[in-house]
């Protein structure tokens, strides 16, 4: 069984200007919640903003189960830089930051080695929302073992190809961040749906990414994060059928097992085992959040 699969079936920002704000993204319920210091800044307010968010991690984080991000700025500009600089002059790292409008495989390079060199263990999830970052995104996804997942940016993915933000639009630009990101072994996490008044059009969007193969969906209010956590819970009967997969696996001597009627082969095991990981995981913070009540 794999133990570093966590679940990330929801992501939400909060306003790095705001700190007053960060528990309450905590208490949400999302799997990751991610402190915004890129595009929901204005251009006055980001030292500022940058001031507030890395005094957060000057004391020890609240207990939480939720994956805690800083999305700083990009990397080629002179405010990403000075993020950078910021976060490199502190003592210990940050947990894990969210790099935007990456274009190359060299820019996760780079930081790596700056990370590396100051002792700082912290993870990056990048977000693929550019053409030369959606053409480079199988590079990108593997260019370092900080790595842990692929963001798909659907806004500003669809002002670069000049489509519409649609399914349809950008299905293939969704496709290659699945495939980039399974291919290095990571979670890919798609675009938050826009329309706060349609929670069956937000049921039908997580629907569609879950089945192409997204770990899991963005959010832009806390009221649709129980929709998206529903729709990326593995339910009973797909961790009863996983199990019965690895079961199978555990007492042949083949590559090959027949399980339900269908012929299963190896390839879907790690899929099978993080179906159980994530059920298990989310069970376990169920259980704790209502010991707390």
């Amino acid at each position: 069984m794999q133990t570093n699969i966590r679940p990330r079936r929801s992501f939400i920002f909060t306003p790095g200007l705001n700190p007053a704000m960060f528990p309450k993204a905590l208490a949400c319920g999302a799997d990751m919640v991610c402190i915004e210091l890129e595009d929901g800044i204005a251009p006055k307010d980001k030292a500022l903003a940058r001031a507030r968010t890395l005094e957060i991690f000057r004391q020890p984080l609240p207990a939480t189960s939720a994956e805690v991000i800083v999305r700083i700025n990009c990397l080629r500009d002179s405010f990403g830089l000075a993020d950078i600089t910021a976060i490199l002059d502190m003592p210990q790292g940050l947990p894990a930051l969210m790099l935007p409008k990456v274009r190359t495989a060299d820019e996760v390079r780079w930081l790596d080695g700056l990370l590396t060199e100051r002792g700082h263990d912290t993870d990056l999830h990048i977000i693929i929302e550019t053409n030369d970052g959606l053409e480079a995104a199988a590079e990108i996804a593997r260019s370092s073992p900080r790595v842990k997942a692929l963001f798909f940016g659907g806004v500003d993915m669809a002002a670069e190809l000049g489509c519409k933000n649609h399914w349809d639009s950008l299905l293939y630009a969704r496709s290659r961040v699945v495939h980039a990101a399974a291919r290095a072994g990571i979670d890919a996490i798609d675009v938050p749906y826009l329309d706060l008044e349609d929670p069956a059009g937000l049921s039908v969007a997580a629907m569609q990414a879950r089945d192409l193969g997204f770990s899991g969906k963005g959010s832009i209010h806390p009221k649709q994060i129980p929709v998206i956590n529903d729709v990326f819970t593995p339910d009973e009967a797909a961790v009863a059928h996983a199990r019965r997969i690895l079961s199978a696996f555990e007492q042949a001597d083949t590559g090959l097992v027949v399980v339900d009627g269908k012929l299963i082969e190896k390839p879907v095991l790690r899929e099978m085992q993080r179906v159980i990981s994530i059920a298990e995981r989310v069970q376990k913070h169920n259980a704790s959040a209502l010991s707390d009540r």
